[in-house]
């Protein structure tokens, strides 16, 4: 089962995806339609809304006035932080039980407005978020649901800002467009990305793909990992291990094939072997298929003493490595991304090594061709660490 997280401000046309990638085939689970489901008349949610914000809130047959309520809640942060206590976690123990009653080979589609407001991008496997301009949103809160210009910015305002929807999102659909080019970019999402993320998922298979000639630096690659590994932790959790972004993408400058590399630290490769893979796999980042995916360099090599996982979605690239504390492999990657970091002129020969060695060797700049040079960098790095009293 694929769990994809979609959210949008309000009037950003979130339910218009939600509808067609229902059309799709995609199981929606409708917040919003919950969150009226667990405040229905004679439901406890109800009862605790009334005796928290008095009748005021119920219209004259004993249902809750969501009109009445919104102007109390959106006005005051903590009274909508009241409300949030009494309805979020109702809303929340639903959507998992119609989750849990999916089949397994579906994709389930979690439609929640306040996603990013109450912190539930990691638990999903992709979270998509539909922008769409304020002006835009504006007009539609007027002309839909005939919202006063002071009524919808308030609503807007109350909710999370596009730059933090952007933080927690793997896909960005803008909607400033017509209905024909949403549905077009839908389309592609579940025939490229949801249906193929979904069966790597349930077969626990790890995407792996051919070299690829470096690119530029990609500025959010930082932001990449970050909500990788918020994804990784939240699938460790109880376990609180140390995650580090290593390789390439974690030093700012340098090109690469766009492979996010993400360190786990482990206490022994018994562990690793655990409940730890089980748990990965399950989150979306498998057990990667053989050894030729470690490519870390012949003086940084890690001689068997790892486990690498690769990621189930087509369109994120990624290696998981887990390595035992202490280890070589280990310190040498964090070493290797410190130093790099530190030091521009060996930033700058790196990177100019790297793009000779792509250009003229198939294989990719971790074939046999760099192993001379790969050494001696790892001597230079050594020599900076004894130099700094640098430790992972």
């Amino acid at each position: 089962m694929l769990r994809v997280g979609l959210t949008g401000g309000i009037g950003s046309g979130k339910s218009a995806v939600a509808t067609r990638l229902a059309e799709r085939g995609a199981i929606i689970v409708d917040s919003d339609r919950i969150a009226r489901e667990v405040v229905a008349p004679g439901s406890a949610g109800l009862a605790e809304i009334v005796a928290a914000f008095s009748d005021r809130v119920l219209t004259a047959d004993g249902a809750l006035d969501r009109a009445a309520l919104g102007a109390m809640v959106f006005a005051d942060g903590a009274a909508r932080r009241r409300l949030e206590e009494i309805t979020h976690p109702r809303v929340r123990a639903r959507s998992a039980e119609l989750s849990a009653a999916a089949p397994a080979d579906a994709v389930v589609v979690n439609d929640v407005p306040l996603l990013v407001e109450v912190g539930l991008a990691p638990s999903y496997h992709l979270v998509v978020v539909v922008q769409t301009a304020v002006d835009t949103r504006l007009a539609r809160l007027a002309r839909d649901r005939g919202m006063t210009r002071a009524e919808a910015e308030r609503r807007i305002a109350a909710q999370a800002d596009d730059a933090r929807r952007r933080a927690v999102a793997d896909v960005v659909l803008d909607n400033d467009g017509g209905l024909d080019e949403l549905h077009a970019a839908v389309d592609a999402l579940w025939r490229d990305r949801l249906l193929p993320y979904e069966r790597n998922v349930r077969e626990h298979r790890a995407v792996r793909g051919g070299w690829i000639l470096p690119t530029a630096p990609d500025p959010t690659w930082p932001q990449q990992y970050a909500r990788l590994a918020a994804r990784i932790r939240h699938a460790l959790a109880p376990a609180d291990l140390r995650i580090d972004h290593v390789g390439p993408t974690a030093v700012a400058g340098l090109v690469g094939q766009g492979v996010i590399d993400v360190q786990v630290t482990v206490g022994s490769l018994a562990e690793a072997d655990g409940a730890l893979a089980r748990r990965l796999a399950d989150a979306g980042f498998p057990r990667a298929p053989d050894a030729g995916w470690d490519r870390p360099g012949p003086a940084g090599g890690d001689g068997g003493e790892k486990r690498l996982h690769g990621g189930a979605d087509p369109g994120r690239p990624v290696q998981v490595h887990l390595r035992v504390a202490g280890s070589p492999g280990w310190r040498h990657a964090l070493l290797m991304r410190d130093h790099l970091r530190a030091d521009p002129d060996e930033r700058a020969a790196y990177l100019l090594v790297e793009r000779e060695l792509a250009a003229s060797t198939p294989e990719g700049p971790w074939s046999a061709a760099a192993e001379p040079w790969s050494a001696e960098e790892s001597l230079r790095a050594e020599a900076w660490a004894a130099r700094t009293g640098w430790r992972p």
